[in-house]
């Protein structure tokens, strides 16, 4: 699958010119998977089948969803551009080396994510990626396009494509909807438990999102931690029986 199995995934795009010159950079470099996530504009106006010039069938098969997990379903790796330094558990790394990650099984989806023209990526969008990178730039100037950003990604991507992916270590992850399922079923045991509150849960899953992602879970691996995680949700069933006993 390689290059064609890689998801260029754009997070509510506003402008029709940059969608536009996305898909034809996308075009220039061999990636043809472009999907939107509720996008802010037409992605099938005239000014941007214009700027597509002959990518234009990437952008009529774009595919438009609502949302990010969305995006990234049957995905087992993904990458999330941004220009925020997170924390030193999560740095920021540069494309030139964090990208080839993406293509280490080239039979299975992945994807790599940018965010808003304006804004970037929430923390909570972040924390759907396991990586993070971020395009060095003179300081005197540091803010990119969007189109510009997803051209050099793109670049890097086709220079790696070229060399032979068999020297690239192989790891099978799990895909990220079942790691996704993982964290929902955790949430749920530790509010259970009082280990986390309604209005803390949410930050406190991001920590453990964190650390989960650094992990690189594999499928196994995953459905061990669910195990685990169903065994407290018997004992905690058992324990309530016995006390109305």
């Amino acid at each position: 699958m390689g290059l064609a199995g890689l998801r260029i995934v754009l997070v509510e795009p506003a402008g029709p010119i940059n969608i536009g010159a996305i898909v034809r950079v996308m075009k220039n470099f061999g990636l043809y998977n472009l999907v939107l996530v509720n996008p802010q504009c037409d992605p099938l106006s005239t000014e941007a089948l214009m700027m597509a010039v002959h990518a234009q069938e990437i952008l009529e098969s774009a595919v438009l969803v609502a949302t990010l997990p969305e995006a990234l379903h049957g995905c087992v790796r993904a990458i999330a551009t941004t220009g925020r330094v997170r924390s030193l558990e999560t740095p920021l790394e540069n494309p030139r080396t964090a990208l080839p990650w993406l293509l280490e099984e080239p039979e299975k989806p992945t994807a790599l994510i940018f965010g808003r023209e304006d804004r970037g990526l929430s923390n909570e969008e972040l924390n759907y990626a396991h990586r993070f990178v971020g395009i060095p730039t003179s300081k005197d100037y540091v803010a990119l396009n969007l189109a510009t950003a997803v051209a050099i990604c793109c670049y890097e991507l086709s220079q790696c494509a070229q060399l032979d992916i068999q020297t690239l270590p192989q790891t099978e992850l799990a895909p990220i909807e079942v790691v996704e399922g993982y964290y929902q079923q955790l949430e749920s045991i530790l509010l259970k438990i009082g280990y986390v509150y309604p209005h803390t849960a949410a930050s406190r899953m991001g920590k453990f999102r964190q650390l989960y992602n650094r992990a690189h879970l594999k499928t196994g691996e995953v459905a061990m931690l669910r195990g685990i995680l169903q065994q407290v949700e018997w004992a905690l069933k058992n324990q309530k029986n016995s006390e109305n006993l």
